[in-house]
C-alpha cells in the first residue's frame, strides 16, 4: 500500500564530499538545509547577507562576492515604521544596527569573511523563494526595510529573466558545481494562485541550467502533503518536515560509503548542543 506520491529526484552526477566548502543561498530554508550540513560536518557558509528571496537579489550578491566591493555610506539607508534602526537594500533586516557605523563596521565584516569562503568554495546551493521582485528607483531590492510601500514598484521575474539572473551565476564560475532548489515555504500574501505562479516560473528558470536540481518544494507539496508537517503558520515546513527534506538530500547528494561519518558528525553535535553550561 502506498501512502505517498514518492518525488523522484535525480542522483548527483557528483556526490556531496566531507571535505567540500559549501556557500548557501537563498530563502530562509537555506538557513535550515545550512544548519544541517553544518552540524553533518561540512565546511559552510550561510546567507552571508542575510536571507534573500529572489533570483536577481541572489545574483547581486553573488557579483558582491565576487568584486569584494565594500559596503560604502551610500549603500546605509534608515528602516521605517520607527525602527531607529539602519540597514541596506542589499541586506535581510537581522543586519540592521543602531548606528551607520555599526552597520557597515558588521557588514563588511560578514563581507570579508564570506568571500574568502566563497572564493574556496566548490558546491553553491542556490535556494529560490520567489519569483517576485520589489524595486527601489528602479533597482532590485533583497528587502524593503519596512519603508513606506509608495516608495516600491514591485512585479512578477518571467521565466527567461530567471534563467537569465541563475545562468549568469553559474556560467562565470565554472570551478564550482551548482544546485538549484525552490524552497518549500509558501509566500501567500497575495494568495495562492500567485503563490503557485511564482514557484512554477521559479521551476522552469531553473529547468535545463547546467546545475543539479533538487526538488524540495515538490516533496513538500507530494510527499508531505498534509497539514501535520507544517509549522504553526501553516507556511513553513516543520522541524519533521526539514529533517525528511534532509534525508531525502542525502540520499541524493552523498556516497553511502559517507553515511557513517556523517551521522557520527550529527550525534556529536547533538550531544555539543546539549552539553550544561558550566560557567
Amino acid at each position: 500500500m502506498k501512502l505517498i506520491t514518492p518525488v523522484i529526484a535525480d542522483s548527483a552526477q557528483q556526490p556531496f564530499r566531507l571535505s567540500d566548502r559549501i556557500v548557501l543561498l537563498g530563502s530562509c530554508f537555506a538557513d535550515s538545509i545550512g544548519a544541517r550540513l553544518t552540524a553533518a560536518g561540512f565546511s559552510t557558509c550561510i546567507n552571508p547577507f542575510g536571507t534573500l528571496y529572489n533570483p536577481l537579489s541572489i545574483l547581486e550578491a553573488v557579483r558582491r562576492l565576487d568584486s569584494g566591493e565594500p559596503f560604502d555610506a551610500a549603500d546605509c539607508v534608515e528602516m521605517g515604521a520607527g525602527a531607529g534602526r539602519i540597514c541596506s537594500f542589499r541586506h535581510h533586516t537581522s543586519f540592521a544596527r543602531s548606528t551607520q557605523e555599526e552597520f557597515l563596521q558588521h557588514a563588511n565584516e560578514e563581507l570579508a569573511r564570506a568571500r574568502e569562503a566563497w572564493m574556496q568554495a566548490t558546491r553553491v546551493i542556490i535556494t529560490l523563494g520567489t519569483a517576485f521582485v520589489w524595486y527601489h528607483d528602479g533597482q532590485p531590492v533583497a528587502n524593503c526595510l519596512k519603508r513606506p510601500a509608495a516608495e516600491f514598484t514591485r512585479r512578477m521575474l518571467n521565466v527567461s529573466e530567471i534563467s537569465e539572473a541563475l545562468q549568469a551565476i553559474i556560467s562565470a564560475h565554472p570551478e564550482k558545481r551548482f544546485t538549484i532548489t525552490v524552497s518549500p515555504i509558501r509566500h501567500m500574501g497575495d494568495g495562492a494562485h500567485a503563490n503557485a505562479l511564482s514557484k512554477a516560473s521559479l521551476m522552469l528558470g531553473a529547468k535545463d541550467l547546467p546545475a543539479d536540481y533538487f526538488p524540495a518544494y515538490e516533496i513538500m507539496m507530494d510527499e508531505l502533503r498534509d497539514y501535520r508537517f507544517y509549522a504553526d503558520d501553516m507556511l513553513h515546513p516543520s522541524d519533521t518536515a526539514v529533517r525528511y527534506i534532509w534525508e531525502r538530500f542525502l540520499e541524493v547528494y552523498v556516497d553511502p560509503a559517507g553515511l557513517p561519518a556523517i551521522a557520527a558528525n550529527e550525534k556529536a553535535a547533538r550531544i555539543a548542543s546539549h552539553r550544561p553550561n558550566l560557567k
